[in-house]
C-alpha cells in the first residue's frame, strides 16, 4: 500500500508578499499615531491651562485680587486662606489645588514665571512651566509654540 504524503508550506514568494503588505501597512499607520500623541498633549495643554485660569478667576473673586507671583509658584492656590487671602488652616477658602500647581503637559514642569503682557509676546528665557501676569490674573503655556492662545 502506498500513501502520498504532500507537505504544503508556503513559498518564499508568499511570504515576501505577506512581508511587503504588512510593511505598507505599517508605514502608513505609524505616522498617524505619532500625530495623534501630539493632538493628545494639545488638548491636555489645553485643558489644563483653562483649569488654572479657572482657579485663579475664582481666587480673584473670594479675594479680590489675584494670586501673588512667589518663588516661582503661587502658593495661594496651594493652601486654606482667609479673606485677606492669608494662610489660614481654619480659612472658609481653598486649598484650589492639593499638593501643586498642574504641570505643563508639554515639558511636564509646574513652575511659574512672571510676564507683563496679555497674551506674552514668547516664551521667557526658561521656556517651561507657565507665564502669569500678577495683574491681569493671565496665565499661558510658557513653550515656544505653544504660549498662544
Amino acid at each position: 500500500m502506498e500513501t502520498s504524503q504532500t507537505r504544503r508550506a508556503f513559498t518564499l514568494i508568499e511570504v515576501l508578499i505577506v512581508v511587503v503588505i504588512m510593511a505598507i501597512l505599517a508605514a502608513t499607520v505609524i505616522p498617524r499615531l505619532g500625530s495623534t500623541t501630539d493632538d493628545a498633549k494639545k488638548n491636555v495643554l489645553k485643558s489644563t491651562t483653562h483649569s488654572l485660569r479657572t482657579q485663579v478667576e475664582v481666587y480673584k473673586n473670594h479675594h479680590g485680587e489675584y494670586p501673588s507671583l512667589e518663588a516661582n509658584g503661587l502658593p495661594q492656590l496651594l493652601t486654606t486662606t482667609d479673606v485677606a487671602g492669608n494662610e489660614d488652616p481654619d480659612g472658609p477658602f481653598g486649598p484650589y489645588y492639593d499638593t501643586e500647581l498642574p504641570p505643563n503637559p508639554v515639558d511636564l514642569c509646574g513652575d511659574v514665571y512672571a510676564t507683563s503682557s496679555d497674551p506674552p509676546t514668547g516664551p521667557t528665557s526658561e521656556g517651561k512651566g507657565w507665564q502669569y501676569n500678577q495683574a491681569t490674573g493671565g496665565i499661558w503655556p510658557n513653550n515656544p509654540g505653544h504660549w498662544e492662545e
